[in-house]
């Protein structure tokens, strides 16, 4: 836990990084369990535990069913300047599919995301993209586009705060990643930046809580298969050369996650 590369991580995510690597040296309630006797059990980070959010209406059973899709503010380098972060994101893999920092919001800037995310997807459009009721969601450049694309648009209630969890949880990732600026950012290339090495941590390096702890790259790719099933083959094996190790007899299942997953959204 010492080390550089998992001193900011919790052992939810430090047992699955080193079983990654074909090590297993205990499981994450004896982590806990040394940390709280050396008295080192501190919440990491700044954020606040996370709130479960209620069942959403959305299901997500693949890649490129549904989208969704806000924007937050940046600080800039004084009181009262902001940059605006754009984020695309699919629901099912997690995977930040298209990202922009812009000096405003617009439906027409909005709009442009979406596109280079199919693009860089391949040519693939959503089946839905949903968002919530601002003004740049509901603008007729970004609608107009997901009727040319074919994509059926999905908005959260008026005046309800988490029909969009999924994505609020991402800018709250984004926001608590350790070396984020919050005296704010020197300028708008700055910014970009930022965002681009987050982006490139987050979908390839981060161990998704909601994904069995693999990455929103590898669900998106369906390598998440192979990353699970040797994380399972490690642990029976384990379990195999030292039974004692186990106060039962069951190992932690790293079973695929199949329909067990939050993969929805409200609308």
């Amino acid at each position: 836990m010492h080390k550089e590369e998992f001193s900011s991580l919790p052992p939810s995510q430090v047992v699955p990084a080193l079983a990654d690597k074909g090590i297993y040296l205990g499981s994450e309630s004896t982590f806990y369990r040394i940390l709280r006797d050396h008295k080192q059990n501190n919440h990491r980070g700044r954020a606040k535990t996370a709130v479960k959010r209620d069942t959403p209406s959305h299901l997500a059973n693949a890649p490129f069913e549904i989208w969704v899709t806000d924007i937050s503010w940046l600080r800039g380098p004084v009181h009262g300047v902001f940059y605006y972060l754009y984020f695309v994101m699919d629901l099912y893999s997690r995977k930040i599919v298209g990202y922009e920092v812009y000096g405003c919001e617009s439906s027409q800037q909005l709009a442009d995301v979406v596109v280079r995310a199919t693009l860089l997807e391949g040519g693939r459009a959503p089946k839905i993209l949903h968002s919530d009721n601002g003004s740049p969601m509901k603008g007729s450049s970004l609608l107009e586009l997901c009727y040319k694309m074919g994509i059926t648009t999905s908005n959260s209630r008026p005046r309800v705060s988490d029909d969009n969890p999924h994505i609020e949880s991402l800018f709250r990732t984004t926001k608590y990643w350790p070396g984020y600026p919050y005296g704010g950012f020197e300028n708008l290339r700055d910014s970009r930046t930022w965002v681009e090495k987050f982006v490139n941590y987050y979908n390839y390096h981060h161990r998704h809580s909601g994904l069995k702890f693999v990455t929103p790259h590898d669900v998106h790719e369906g390598n998440h298969l192979e990353v699970l099933s040797m994380r399972q083959k490690l642990y029976e094996t384990t379990k195999e050369l030292n039974p004692k190790r186990w106060i039962n007899s069951k190992v932690r299942d790293w079973s695929p996650p199949g329909e067990n997953l939050d993969y929805t959204s409200k609308g």
